[in-house]
């Protein structure tokens, strides 16, 4: 046989082989229907009769996203994932903080890919079941596994905590792998052209992007008292601790509902009044509003480049040191930005109460839960100062608001949409909404009416811009000054208004539940820049006072 006979005889053989080996692999398996569409008649008839105005809803499941399409890409990988190995890890995951999760992989007893698994077991457990989906995802990374993978095959290079931790973020704060709507339909199909500032750095650090959550549509400002976690494109988000019941905080609702349901480790929220601090408090998490400037706003969908800024929403104060640290650094498009020193996790295992002069408001004392709690840390060293808080307005307040995001969101539009998104300002947006009032802003657009309403002069404008950081630092330096005091303590987002427009940074962590059960927080306010002072006091405070309780529903 020649040499050329041979060649071409192994070359028929080789091709064979791999055609037989092509025609015994599985066909792609079809996905099944993961979610009809529910009645919701009844549910919504029960809700007009709710006590809170802001809770009679008009519907709960998305109008502009279909849950099929969102879950089904991982269906299989998730399916494919043995319910006896989820219960294994469960005690290494479930409520856990990120140092164990960690040292739990470091001891080869999971892998960062079988941590990605058990979030999403639990997301398509819950978020498919019409009886306990909290409507909180609005997109899923396509590529998480492979991400993840690739963090076990370099698990021995990795730095920073952070490494291979699955992340959830809100959805106004831009990716290049997973559309960024903020709840609206005029970005219903919005891919931005580059990602925000804390996403690079996320993924800099090696954190893992697991999707994206639902938020109060346009981050709560857009329609007047309407219900919090709203928006057309994620439909109505639904607190775990109280489906139906209680509210969800907005507009971080996602974050702060996700999270405490165990989807993720940590999720990423933004404020710019409140809307950190708010889903923190009704969901029984630690989150922290920071200093603007500390984090980057790059690449955010704005309202306000004066008062936003993103921030972590955590089950504890250490992986809120841990995700704040992993999104910091000096961005030169953002020129609020500021370099920063690491915050890490040994210094704020130094955090303790003893001796540290914490200020009271006295009427603050009437909350029993409140007063309860302030019992317990002056029985353990600290200085408790009561006061009676100053007199400030924030008259103003909501023209700060109106004013830049009618001038920032074009700059959004223009540097970060994606080049099929047609809306160019609020004017387009108000417009496009007019087309299908129904269903584009069932709840109307009340808020960008006032927007365009507004007709306040630049003079006036920068004036009151002054006045009200004026006032908003008189009302907390004011007391810290005079009683030298190292912190604020507060209830929920109570003063997160004053908090804003003065610059200082909250922190927001468990404090109890109401005799019905819902959650509610103590707030600890700072000086500006004070992030890690308060992160140690919040992990002190936890060791003292560890209420947090994992959603009955979301137990299992």
């Amino acid at each position: 046989m020649t040499a050329i006979r041979i060649f071409l005889l192994l070359v028929l053989t080789t091709f064979t082989f791999t055609a037989c080996k092509e025609a015994e692999k599985e066909p792609p398996r079809e996905v099944p229907v993961l979610w009809e569409s529910q009645d919701e008649t009844a549910q919504l008839e029960a809700q007009q009769s709710h006590e809170n105005q802001r809770m009679r809803y008009k519907l709960l499941q998305a109008k502009f996203s279909d849950k099929n399409e969102q879950f089904a890409t991982l269906y299989w990988a998730v399916e494919d994932f043995p319910e006896s190995r989820y219960n294994e890890l469960k005690p290494l995951i479930l409520e856990q903080d990120i140092p164990s999760i960690q040292n739990a992989i470091k001891e080869d007893m999971l892998t960062y890919e079988e941590l990605v698994l058990f979030f999403l077991k639990r997301i398509y457990k819950y978020e498919l079941d019409p009886a306990t989906t909290l409507h909180t995802i609005i997109a899923l990374n396509p590529t998480v596994l492979e991400e993840a993978r690739e963090r076990d095959a370099t698990k021995n290079n990795k730095q920073h905590p952070i490494f291979g931790m699955p992340i959830l973020l809100k959805d106004n704060i831009s990716t290049t792998t997973m559309k960024t709507t903020a709840g609206a339909v005029a970005l219903k199909e919005n891919l931005p052209k580059k990602e925000s500032f804390i996403v690079s750095q996320l993924k800099e650090n090696g954190a893992i992007l697991l999707g994206k959550v639902n938020l109060s549509e346009w981050a709560y400002y857009f329609c007047n008292g309407c219900p919090l976690g709203y928006s057309a494109i994620g439909g109505q988000t639904l607190n775990p601790y109280g489906r139906m019941i209680f509210e969800t905080g907005g507009s971080s609702s996602g974050s702060g509902t996700s999270v405490a349901a165990n989807y993720a480790v940590g999720a990423v929220g933004t404020e710019t009044s409140g809307s950190i601090i708010s889903p923190t408090s009704q969901n029984s998490l630690v989150g922290l509003k920071p200093t603007i400037g500390l984090l980057s706003r790059s690449g955010i969908v704005p309202i306000s480049h004066t008062l936003d800024t993103p921030g972590p929403m955590t089950k504890n104060a250490i992986d809120a040191a841990i995700l704040l640290d992993a999104m910091t650094g000096k961005d030169v498009e953002d020129d609020a930005s500021v370099a920063s020193e690491a915050i890490t996790i040994e210094t704020i295992k130094k955090g303790t109460l003893a001796r540290k002069r914490l200020g009271v408001m006295n009427r603050l004392l009437e909350d029993s839960i409140y007063a309860a709690t302030i019992k317990i840390l002056e029985n353990n060293g600290a200085e408790i100062v009561r006061y009676d808080a100053p007199e400030v307005s924030l008259d103003g307040f909501l023209t700060l608001l109106n004013l830049e995001m009618r001038d920032d969101l074009p700059i959004y539009f223009q540097k970060y949409a994606s080049e099929n998104i047609t809306v160019k300002n609020l004017e387009d947006v108000m417009a496009l909404n007019r087309q299908d009032s129904l269903n584009y802003m069932p709840y109307d657009q009340g808020v960008f009416d006032g927007i365009m309403a507004d007709s306040t002069s630049s003079a006036d404008f920068e004036a009151l811009r002054t006045r009200l950081q004026e006032n908003g630092t008189k009302f907390f330096q004011q007391p810290m000054q005079e009683y030298e005091l190292d912190a604020i303590l507060s209830i929920n987002n109570y003063h997160s208004g004053y908090a804003a427009v003065g610059k200082h940074p909250c922190l927001a962590l468990p404090m109890g539940y109401k005799e019905n059960g819902e959650p509610v927080a103590i707030t600890l306010i700072g000086a500006p820049f004070s992030e890690s002072d308060l992160l140690q006091l919040g992990y002190a405070y936890e060791q003292l006072n560890p209420v947090r309780k994992i959603p009955a529903l979301f137990k299992d």
